[in-house]
């Protein structure tokens, strides 16, 4: 492939190529069927199509061009973020790709609402603890506040009282129950990250290996389920796997959800985090002891806590904007069984600019007036998306090759969510896919790691791939962080689809698993969902090369083949892709 080139750094105002009906939720465009393209020129130049295996270059240029200022973060619904969803289809229209939206064309409109904390207006504040005194938090430093609400612009709650309910879970398969006997009407819930099973360090749950149960959208959705009032998650960076600035950047300023029928009526009407310092500070007022009650936490029959007489108070007030993202959808039609698919997916979206609000300077170092480029984040696996696009175009395919750059991910995995509920093909004729989120262009590594290792036989596909180039397949060496849970492939993995997540590990050839692992370390210290994390010209992406070559690899082997892989025996979503393969007979 010709190496891609960088435009000027002006870019046009686009407009969507087409627009097409939701017939799901409220919002009702004009619909067209029109495939042709905006005129990308304006955003850069085209090469070509031309034939040549996947290259460092490509992935490179790719990378660089997609976290270019010029996007502006990629945040969707924003009128220069969804240029890139233009440039993605631009991109997809050369190589060869078959419009694969709604309509004929080259997306799938997902209707979202933007909600925006004025955090000057907005408060949270705690009081009736020993000291006496109102207990202030100052937002973005010691705690986030955000209202799942979409049909109100402000709100407020007087005296909730607290309970501390452990870590916020019911879990019937494993005889667990934190809410047992309590009722949170007009309360307000306080809980720790993660699960059980990381707390006990033991086989409980899936032992370090989050469950599903630890993150944090299950404990805001379940606190809505009990009917609480408001809903506060603890947070820790070790349980967490992230630092307090990344809950400080990803729960400020403008925030996304997809528009929701019922307006957000099953959900608290406040969500929060605070930091453990804070936390240990809320639990003194209470005289509780942070310590005590984590371990409490973690104990079979934890009974929920009253805080003593603390309560919080507050209010919110926001701006609501309803709005349209895309995901980007293109094909490779097959020539034997065009109706059976292989999936690869990657997200396109990052967190846009974040511009500060309040009065005065802001008080955190992290923080700066910049945009969030999302280099890594997920441009690498978006530019891996295209390549592998191009390089099967080359390609004789029994089955459809499906390429789907999806939205609104750093929003809580919505774009594919919205994609698996309201699919352009039907999901039980998707063979299996692949998601690429967050390649690492730090040089070659023996390994790759399976996020969710031990889940397919996609695996053993990835396995002989890796046995013929000298290298080694590894689980995810910190299944505490709950990688599986937090991208894309779960949304179709709940629908039954087998899905691979693999990514180029930690043992570099040149400097072993020290260096792998600083390299992981400083990245997800200093630059993930930070403005720093920006495209190098000193990145090394010969190791995502060899890594992007084996997932090509493992997809065409299965848009060649007949064969259906299988979830492996007893996981979790065997059955839901067992029933939907039983409607095709």
């Amino acid at each position: 492939m010709n190496r891609l080139t960088l435009a000027a750094a002006t870019f046009a105002v686009l407009t969507s190529c087409s627009q097409a009906v939701d017939p799901v939720v409220p919002i009702t465009p004009e619909p067209s069927t029109s495939t042709e393209l905006t005129d990308t020129s304006l955003i850069l130049p085209l090469p070509t199509n031309t034939t040549s295996p996947i290259t460092e270059a490509d992935l490179r240029q790719r990378t660089k061009i997609l976290s270019d200022d010029a996007f502006e973060g990629r945040a969707p619904g924003a009128t220069v973020g969804e240029q890139t969803a233009d440039w993605i289809a631009a991109e997809m229209q050369r190589i060869g790709l078959t419009p694969a939206g709604e309509n004929g064309s080259w997306f799938q409109t997902v209707g979202m609402v933007e909600q925006t904390l004025d955090e000057n207006a907005s408060s949270l504040s705690f009081s009736g603890g020993v000291s006496g005194e109102v207990f202030p938090v100052t937002l973005r430093e010691d705690a986030v506040l955000w209202t799942k609400k979409q049909d109100r612009g402000e709100g407020s709650w007087q005296d909730s009282e607290l309970v501390f309910v452990g870590f916020g879970v019911v879990a019937p398969e494993f005889g667990w129950n934190d809410y047992e006997g309590l009722d949170v009407d007009g309360k307000t819930v306080v809980m720790l990250v993660n699960d059980p099973g990381y707390a006990r360090e033991d086989e409980y749950f899936k032992g370090k290996a989050m469950t599903y149960y630890g993150r944090w959208t299950y404990k805001f959705e379940e606190a809505g389920r009990q009917g609480a009032t408001g809903a506060i998650v603890i947070h820790e960076t070790a349980p967490a796997s992230y630092g307090w600035d990344v809950v400080a950047n990803s729960w400020s300023g403008a925030l996304a959800d997809l528009v929701r029928a019922d307006q957000g009526a099953n959900r608290t009407l406040f969500e929060g985090w605070i930091s453990e310092e804070t936390a240990r500070a809320l639990f003194a007022e209470a005289s509780l002891d942070f310590s005590e009650m984590k371990r409490r936490a973690k104990t079979e029959g934890f009974a929920p806590i009253d805080m003593g007489n603390l309560t919080t108070s507050g209010q919110f007030v926001q701006s609501i904007e309803t709005k349209e993202s895309r995901n980007v959808v293109g094909m490779l039609p097959g020539d034997t069984a065009p109706d059976e698919y292989t999936l690869f997916t990657a997200h396109w979206d990052h967190l846009g600019k974040k511009s500060e609000e309040r009065e005065g300077e802001p008080t955190l170092d992290f923080y700066r007036y910049d945009i969030f480029n999302g280099a890594v984040d997920n441009a690498t696996g978006t530019s891996a998306l295209l390549e592998i696009a191009e390089a099967m175009k080359a390609e004789t395919l029994d089955r459809s090759a499906l390429f789907l750059a999806v939205t609104l991910e750093e929003s809580g995995l919505l774009g594919s969510a919205f994609y698996a509920e309201n699919p352009t093909v039907p999901l039980n004729q998707v063979v299996a896919g692949l998601n690429m989120d967050a390649m690492q262009p730090i040089g070659r590594t023996k390994d790759m790691v399976v996020v969710g290792y031990g889940a397919s036989e996609l695996e053993d596909l990835l396995k002989a791939h890796l046995d013929a180039t000298d290298r080694v397949i590894l689980p995810d060496p910190t299944p505490e962080a709950g990688y599986f849970y937090r991208s894309d492939h779960v949304s179709f993995a709940k629908k039954g689809v087998p899905m691979l997540y693999a990514d180029g590990g930690l043992d570099k050839r040149d400097g072993g698993v020290a260096a792998g692992k600083a390299a992981a370390d400083t990245y997800r210290a200093q630059a993930y969902h930070k403005p720093m994390d920006e495209y190098s010209e000193d990145w090394d992406f010969s190791g995502m090369q060899e890594d992007v070559t084996a997932l090509y690899t493992v997809g065409l082997k299965i848009a060649q083949s007949s064969d259906w892989p299988t979830w492996y025996p007893g996981n979790e979503f065997e059955a839901i892709r067992q029933a939907s393969l039983a409607e095709r007979e």
